[in-house]
């Protein structure tokens, strides 16, 4: 019987009552402080010192966390801004919605006390599917769940649904068991044994197809998800994703803004927190060949000046997480840091504009005729003719991927009632393009001041806030993934994103890697590098040759670091 890589790093993180055993020397007790660096306080940063931290007190291990940020702030691309700048009225400008069986993020909203609301409860109840020529599906939420039920079966049948929604249900428990592996050491080698690379090896489109999910549905439901969630048409993104896509039932976010969950996260660590401070490089202090220790120095610079010369962080580390996309984060590594190479992936480029008007949607905008009868809510697709290359071309004649009014308010300056909407493009949103969609002239500036013009009784624009974002990788398919371990003591988070990109995901990287960097603190660095470094060619080893590796160890079965 082949041995998981689970069991075996399970065996590797025993209690002491299994530290005896062949496979693992016993533990070393030490008053030796470990230093730990972690570079980037987004969602994979966050969670690693948190659950370092939490690891830490409970395996009696002494550690010193430091975490450096780029920016002013915690939380990555989980960014919340005021409507107006008025703090009554957050808005989600980055990642928006989590699930209950996101286990991290769920648990986090319960142990730090934090309020749940219902993501765009106050939103336009009407949503459609636009191909830039036509409405091809709408909804109304108002309505009862049998009469829009009976709208989905009337145009695609019964069994397109159905279908997709097994084949999702199916995908997302086996991306599940992934909890059950922290820590895993190979996230190519837990997905292939979860099963999970016979969905990232494929293209959406190629998996509805080989499940015998209709076309047509493809093409409108499923492909506005995947354009909403990842900015991608079918064809051009793997299947995990977009089953990823279409599992947000009972969404929730935190009143005041996500952000507060790693806000939380950094605080409970007790981690030295440095923000506006810049990563310039990482290099190698010393190495004691004899222990066979490598210890890491860092240089930061200010983030606010650009001619601000880099210098040496006063502290040696012990471990050094890159909890940020390497590829974007100008960090320069010495020679021989990084024992492999981290793979750059490509980007997708992610125009998020938020801001308020008086005015709806101009009917003219859809080819329709009243204003009644344009939904809210507009998703898109491809029209007849489009390609379906990911990114700026890949938006079709739709030229955007969404817009959505988030709700009806009262601008707090003038007390008149505006919506508030929100735009999901792959370029910036110009006047041009403003004044086709509400057919009225939109002032090249945006925004228009009650004030300069006395006669001017409404502006068009009141407030205005566009966001560009390296949002997500375009997620094309795959079958190996980024290893978290890329030298002895060094490791990286963000390897988890061409798998599935999600708040949730980012932070179980971390919370694996907090629990590889114990068993550096219990065993040793060199140990669980060796391990990592023998299991770097799983792939063509054949059953027999895994098992004779694990076997020392596999009698071994010890409460998982992922259950602390």
């Amino acid at each position: 019987m082949k041995i998981g890589l689970s069991t075996a790093i399970t065996a590797l993180l025993a209690r002491d009552t299994v530290h005896a055993s062949s496979c693992m020397p016993p533990i070393k007790r030490s008053e030796t402080v470990h230093q730990v660096a972690i570079i980037g306080a987004g969602a994979g940063g966050s969670s690693a010192a948190y659950f370092l931290r939490k690891h830490a007190e409970r395996g009696e291990s002494n550690v010193n966390i430091t975490l450096f940020e780029k920016t002013d702030r915690i939380g990555g691309r989980s960014l919340t801004i005021n409507a107006y700048d008025d703090p009554l009225q957050p808005i989600e400008l980055g990642a928006s919605i989590f699930i209950e069986k996101n286990h991290i993020l769920y648990s986090a909203l319960q142990e730090f006390n934090l309020s749940k609301r219902i993501p765009d409860e106050d939103s336009d109840p009407t949503l459609g599917i636009w191909d830039g020529d036509k409405f091809v599906f709408t909804i109304n939420e108002n309505y009862s769940f049998w009469w829009n039920a009976l709208k989905v079966v009337l145009k695609y049948g019964i069994f397109a649904p159905r279908r997709t929604q097994k084949l999702m249900e199916t995908t997302i428990d086996k991306f599940l068991r992934l909890y059950e592996e922290v820590p895993f050491l190979s996230l190519s080698e837990a997905a292939y044994r979860l099963g999970l690379i016979d969905v990232t090896g494929v293209t959406g489109e190629q998996l509805l197809k080989a499940n015998n999910i209709d076309d047509l549905y493809a093409h409108d439901i499923v492909q506005a998800s995947t354009r909403v969630n990842y900015a991608s048409n079918l064809a051009r993104i793997h299947g995990l994703d977009t089953m990823v896509s279409m599992a947000p039932e009972g969404a929730m976010a935190i009143k005041g803004g996500n952000w507060q969950i790693f806000h939380k996260m950094v605080e409970k660590s007790g981690a030295a927190l440095a923000l506006n401070t810049s990563v310039a490089s990482i290099g190698v202090s010393t190495k004691d060949t004899a222990e066979e220790v490598t210890k890491y120095t860092i240089r930061t610079k200010s983030s606010s000046s650009e001619s601000a010369e880099a210098e040496t962080y006063p502290v040696e580390f012990d471990s050094v997480v890159i909890a940020t996309p390497y590829q974007f984060s100008k960090i320069e590594a010495d020679q021989g840091v990084l024992k492999h190479t981290i793979d750059e992936i490509p980007y997708v480029q992610l125009h998020v504009t938020i801001f308020a008007s008086p005015f709806r949607y101009a009917p003219s905008f859809f080819g329709l005729m009243s204003e009644n009868d344009v939904p809210g809510g507009v998703l898109t697709t491809l029209g007849k003719g489009d390609g379906p290359t990911s990114g700026v071309n890949g938006a079709g004649k739709a030229g955007f991927f969404s817009v959505t009014i988030l709700r009806k308010t009262i601008n707090p300056r003038t007390q008149r009632p505006e919506y508030i909407y929100k735009i999901f493009s792959p370029e910036k949103v110009t006047p041009e393009f403003l004044t086709r969609l509400f057919g009225v002239k939109i002032p090249s500036t945006f925004v228009t001041d009650d004030a300069e013009e006395e006669s001017q009784a409404v502006a068009p624009i009141s407030w205005y806030q566009p966001h560009v974002f390296y949002s997500y990788p375009k997620a094309l398919p795959r079958v190996t993934f980024q290893d978290p371990i890329i030298g002895p003591g060094l490791y990286y988070t963000s390897g988890m994103e061409s798998f599935i990109s999600t708040m949730e995901t980012n932070a179980l990287m971390g919370k694996n890697v907090a629990a590889l960097i114990l068993h550096d603190i219990k065993y040793g660095q060199q140990e669980l590098w060796s391990h990592a470094e023998s299991l770097r060619s799983w792939q063509n080893r054949t059953e027999e040759e895994e098992e004779d590796i694990w076997k020392p160890c596999s009698s071994a079965q010890p409460e998982r670091m992922g259950d602390l």
